[in-house]
């Protein structure tokens, strides 16, 4: 099943209680209801901070330290992340609409009823996270790291893999054949209870083949 189009910002039943953001993110803070505009935030220490029923939109977060930091219900739209630690992270029924990751960490981070729509992930950590009904809606995913990482129930409808790591992971219920395009560097075969198209199969076949050290001949 395709996950649902991503909301506008007035479509949240929280939306009537946003007020605007002023002032700076600070380390253990807690920030309810509210909406981040246009904020830009660099080298910022945010770690271990609440965000409850908050909105982001247009936000840059430029490297900084948010490790441990909780996001529950939270909406993001047109957001960048560039060189940031969001290690340890929790994610609870939040969505993620044209946001952009890059060098990102978020290693051992903990995601539950998370949709990203159109979000571009680039050598992304996400080695050691537990995804349970996550969806990536035609996302590119390029050089993302899913080393030891425990996927449950995830899907990748229109989405893109390039070059992604699956070493060591552990899949139950993971649905790959909705993905626009997959290419695996590393862990096909840790690919244990995920599901693939035929067409997917033969494409990877080669590939598979040396992973497992068959040897392919004809006479």
């Amino acid at each position: 099943m395709r996950a649902r189009p991503p909301r506008e910002l007035a479509e949240l039943p929280y939306a009537h209680r946003l007020t605007p953001f002023i002032g700076r993110i600070e380390r253990e803070g807690t920030y309810d209801w509210l909406h981040f505009d246009g904020c830009v935030f660099e080298d910022v220490d945010g770690g271990s901070s609440g965000f409850t029923e908050s909105a982001f939109s247009g936000v840059t977060f430029t490297r900084g330290r948010y490790r441990r930091a909780q996001f529950d219900d939270v909406w993001l739209h047109t957001v960048r992340v560039v060189g940031a630690d969001l290690a340890e992270t929790t994610w609870m029924d939040s969505e993620c609409d044209e946001v952009v990751l890059a060098g990102t960490e978020i290693s051992g981070s903990r995601m539950n009823r998370v949709t990203f729509h159109n979000c571009k992930f680039d050598s992304v950590n996400t080695r050691l996270a537990k995804l349970r009904n996550v969806s990536f809606v035609d996302c590119l995913l390029r050089d993302v790291d899913f080393g030891g990482a425990t996927l449950i129930n995830v899907t990748f409808p229109g989405s893109t893999l390039d070059r992604a790591h699956f070493d060591n992971v552990k899949l139950t219920n993971v649905d790959l054949r909705k993905a626009a395009g997959l290419s695996i560097a590393s862990g096909l075969e840790s690919l244990k209870g995920a599901t693939i198209s035929t067409c997917q199969l033969l494409d990877m076949a080669p590939a598979l083949a040396q992973a497992l050290g068959l040897t392919v001949k004809d006479d």
